[in-house]
């Protein structure tokens, strides 16, 4: 099966790019996310190509004046992994690892037409690898990258537009293992309680962007973590890496959603830094198709092209029905480094808190804390 990829240097196997390997939940994914500097209009976006599946998949959401809006869309694959449209969304490689194009013409009433450009070179997070029992979870690699917006967005009939001095974010690339499309039926033996703890925190500072995430077991104990300062401009493996990082969550309560966190940190020079967040809004991930029940990634939707239009707000559904668990908070941010310096930013808090968690009180699947 020879696609358009095959005439690119990319090959990492003997077979044509069209086939992933053995592993039918392989996905190849862009995320995108955008905020105004007063955290008044959030939009988040995401495409993933599923190869073992034969399915393309993409959502757009837009959050303004309390109201989310989505519209996801699906599409056969055809086995052709360049094709990055799906119907009238689509993503474009401007400049490889530095400046990408994300378009949705008019659609179910939304639409937008935005450039991202890159801040630094992106970066490396380690590669999550998770198995519960004896059967593989997740296993792949993502890069991470902030950067500035520049074109517009629309909802209905609101136009609003999107200067580099103003909107700011985040994008990135993940591929490997996770699931994907219809669950397994298999059971697993024997059942495992589900469990999983996850924050995840790129935030935009005047003149340097800041990555910090951490995957917990159930005790507490972490499984995969990374925190570095980006200055502006600066080249690959040129951050600064931090070391002893630990983020502090208070959370509201009754609930496990975040209402307040401080992260310290030392970088190599044994000085502390601190980073303070504020929630000041709340983007549910499943307005992108993250834990959707019916629009997740990789679903099939049919053999033509699916769109479907979807609106809710955030603060009224309840926080513990799972597929409202995966949020990222629009944050107000703190930055406190070593001789008084410091700075004031905006980012985004992602959790999915899921399971017990011994540092947090958490003991059942859904309990709040005290």
């Amino acid at each position: 099966m020879l696609s358009a990829g095959d005439e690119y240097p990319i090959h990492q196997t003997p077979e044509p790019v069209a086939y992933s390997g053995s592993d039918r939940n392989f996905y190849d994914r862009y995320f995108f996310n955008g905020y105004s500097a007063d955290g008044s209009t959030f939009f988040a976006a995401a495409m993933g190509v599923y190869p073992a599946l034969n399915i393309i998949d993409g959502a757009v959401s837009i959050l303004r004046n309390g109201k989310q809006s989505s519209v996801y869309l699906s599409r056969p694959l055809n086995m052709e992994r360049m094709d990055t449209h799906v119907g009238p969304l689509s993503v474009e490689v401007v400049e490889p690892l530095k400046k990408i194009r994300l378009r949705l013409e008019e659609t179910e009433g939304l639409a937008l037409d935005v450039e991202f450009e890159g801040r630094a070179f992106p970066i490396e997070e380690p590669r999550f690898t998770r198995r519960i029992g004896s059967r593989m979870m997740m296993d792949l690699t993502r890069m991470t990258q902030n950067g500035r917006w520049s074109g517009s967005v629309r909802v209905d009939d609101e136009s609003i537009k999107v200067s580099p001095d103003d909107f700011t974010g985040t994008r990135d690339r993940s591929w490997g293992v996770r699931p994907i499309g219809a669950p397994d039926p298999q059971p697993l033996i024997p059942a495992p309680t589900p469990q999983f703890y996850w924050i995840w925190t790129p935030t935009n500072f005047p003149n340097l962007s800041m990555f910090y995430h951490v995957n917990h077991d159930e005790h507490g104990v972490t499984w995969n973590t990374r925190a570095v300062i980006v200055p502006d401009g600066v080249a690959q493996g040129e951050g600064i890496h931090l070391s002893d990082a630990k983020m502090n969550v208070t959370y509201a309560p009754g609930t496990r959603r975040m209402a307040s966190a401080y992260l310290d940190m030392t970088d190599p020079q044994g000085r502390a830094h601190k980073v303070t967040f504020e929630p000041i809004g709340t983007f549910l991930m499943k307005g992108i198709g993250y834990g959707h029940d019916k629009y997740r990634h990789g679903a099939f939707r049919g053999d033509q092209l699916a769109i479907s239009r979807e609106d809710f707000e955030p603060a009224s559904l309840p926080w513990q029905v799972p597929e409202n668990l995966h949020i990222q908070e629009i944050v107000r941010a703190k930055h406190e480094g070593p001789d008084g310096l410091g700075s004031e930013g905006i980012g985004t808090f992602e959790q999915l808190f899921m399971g017990p968690h011994a540092p947090s009180g958490f003991k059942e699947i859904l309990d709040g804390a005290a």
